[in-house]
This record gives structure tokens, sequence and C-alpha cells, in this order.
């Protein structure tokens, strides 16, 4: 949580969450703010409604400018918010600025991944989960081409063979969570992070990746589409990805990514958060379905518009290492599974946790 690929996982519905300039600039620019339209203000204050000058309702949500955004891109590509009577404007916020801005009313809906989540609640944030839009962790391995070399790696290298060569290594993290996943993935085959690999911190995967290049570490794990093009600009390999690495994957992770409201603005506004995840939801079925057909580039050409700059293979096998529901409904089991990997990672606050109250079905059709 995460390419010409050939062995990216392939789509499948799997355990539900059932009640994620110059080229280098371009690989990590996050998409821009989208520009509102002419609106007519019809209420005042953060659960306020605004009705654009062709009768819809204006709705702002919030995305990380990553392959998880794209339901809520298809979404509007395809008129599924237009049909709802809704108008989407698009914001590119982070997983520190996202829970603040829902609370703030400055966008009233967040695309957010499981950790932020509990992390918001954790921090006794009024916020409620209503539908599940991705499974998954579409996380790349990917190794220096010297460290390749060396050891003899490829992307069809087998998984134990990976995780040995990686021993008395020098990895790469610019972040908590992907470090430890890296750290799963190391210990299932007998490889302790702690002793046997040297970790330099880094603040992000742009750092990850100029380190990488100047041999200042030999690897590191992030989200795709990062390492996949990577690996197309000639600068690495991927050598570990959720095909690889089930541990990472819906199946057993039972991770993925969430539309979040704040807890005030669903209850004054039921009918729009209805409105909002069901045209969410018809997103994800288009995706579970359409991204098997290669003649249809609709998915494709909605990625992109968080993805700008990124090769076409690169995005196509990024959204391949996500499973996209045929509908969003969660449910406790899901939910247990997903705590369980949270938990596993060690990187939750303490006492973090989600209750019933916390996540809904209601507002799905």
């Amino acid at each position: 949580m995460a390419y010409d690929n050939s062995t990216a996982a392939p789509i499948r519905r799997g355990p539900r969450l059932r009640a994620r300039p110059g080229r280098s600039r371009r690989l990590l620019a996050l998409a821009s703010a989208a520009v509102l339209g002419p609106a007519l203000l019809t209420a005042c204050g953060g659960n306020s409604t605004t009705t654009t000058s062709d009768g819809l309702t204006q709705v702002t949500v919030g995305g990380g400018g990553s392959i998880f955004d794209t339901p809520l891109q298809v979404a509007d590509a395809n008129g599924y918010f237009r049909k709802q009577g809704l108008k989407m404007k698009f914001v590119t916020l982070t997983a520190a600025t996202g829970p603040s801005a829902l609370q703030s009313g400055s966008v009233q809906f967040f695309d957010s991944s499981p950790t932020g989540f509990v992390s918001a609640l954790a921090k006794k944030l009024p916020q409620v989960a209503v539908s599940c839009d991705g499974l998954g962790n579409p996380l790349g391995l990917i190794v220096s081409k010297k460290f390749a070399k060396a050891h003899g790696l490829t992307a069809k290298t087998p998984a134990a063979q990976v995780a040995k060569a990686l021993a008395d290594s020098t990895g790469g993290a610019s972040s908590a969570n992907t470090k430890a996943e890296a750290g799963i993935f190391l210990k299932k085959y007998g490889v302790d992070p702690d002793k046997k690999v040297k970790w330099v911190s880094l603040p992000s995967p742009a750092a990850d990746k100029a380190a990488l290049n100047t041999g200042q570490i030999d690897w590191f794990v992030t989200s795709e589409p990062i390492p996949l093009q990577i690996q197309a600009e000639g600068d690495g390999v991927v050598v570990a990805d959720p095909a690889k690495v089930p541990e990472w994957g819906a199946e057993e992770a039972g991770y993925g990514q969430l539309v979040v409201a704040q807890k005030s603005y669903a209850g004054q506004h039921p009918d729009i958060v209805k409105k909002f995840a069901t045209a969410v939801q018809q997103a994800t079925a288009y995706m579970n379905t359409h991204l098997k057909d290669s003649d249809d580039t609709t998915v494709l050409k909605a990625a992109q518009k968080s993805l700008a700059g990124v090769p076409d293979a690169v995005v196509q096998s990024s959204l391949q290492q996500v499973a996209w529901p045929a509908d969003g409904s969660m449910d406790a089991a899901g939910w247990k599974k997903t705590m369980a990997f949270l938990d596993s990672l060690g990187t939750l606050p303490k006492g973090a946790g989600v209750t019933t109250d916390d996540w809904t079905n209601k507002y799905l059709q």
C-alpha cells in the first residue's frame, strides 16, 4: 500500500472489505487540483452544499494522486456522478492532510487507505467509511541495475532467491509502512530485516529513486506505478510484487482503499453520500469487467488524469495489481483481516481499532 510486468497479478475479486520538466519529475508529480467551475453558494459552513449553474450539487473529493484515484476519475469520465446529480471537484491531498481537510469541510469525501483511516479514528476524528473502492497493496520491490546484475536477478527470479539476495544489502525506506511491508516479505524467507539489512531513511519515494541511482541504496519498496516506471526507464528491475508476495495482496491482507466522509456531513446529507458512493461503486464495477478488454481505453485515460506522464504500459500493469470490487460493501470479517495486516506492520497508534460504528453499507444501492 504500492511494469511491462510479466508477473502482474490478475484482476480478481478477492476477499472483500465487506462487513491503495523532466522524466523524474513526471514520475512522482501529483495531479494538480481541478478548477472549480461557476457555482452558486447555497449554504454556509463546513457541511454546506453548493449548486452549480447547471443545477448539479458540487462535491469536492480528495485523493492521493495514486492508482487508487482511478475509480473517482472513471466515475467522472463515464458520467456516473452527473447521472446522480453531482459535479466532482478533485483535489490532491496526502495521508497527513486528508483527514483534517475532511474535518474542516474543505472536502466532503476523502479516498483513504485503511492505515490513514484507522489512524484518524485513533485521533478521535469522527469519520466514517461508506464504501470500499479497491483491494490489495500494489507494491513493487525494485533493485538497482548494478545490484540485479551482481546477484543475477530478473523480474522472473523466484521470490525465495530474491529474498536471499537481499541479505546484507542496503534498503531504502521513506515510510514505516513500506519498510514493514518489505519486512513481511524478507521474514517469510528467513531474512531478518533488522539484522541482515542496512536501512537508509529517506524523505520520499523520489528520494528513494535518487538514492537508488547514485548507489546509496540497493533497493526499496513503494507503491506502483513508481517501481515499474523506474524499470521502464531502464534504471532498475522490479523483482517482487503482489504476485510473488501474496501477503501483500487482497486475498491475504484484506487491505485496499476506502471512501471516507465526516460523520456529521453524512448525517446531514445522506442523499449526497448515497449518490456519491453509488457512482464510485458503478466505476469499480466497470473496472472489474472492462480492464480485461484491451480495446477499451476508458480506464487507462481516467487513470492518467492522476498519473500524468506515466507510460501507458506502466499504468495498465499497475491497474492489474489491484482487485477492483464489483460492489463497495464491507463486512466485519474483512475488517478483521485488514486490522490483522495493519497490526502486523506495527505502525498504527497504540489502541487503534475499528468498530461497526466506523463503517457502513447503508449508502450503497
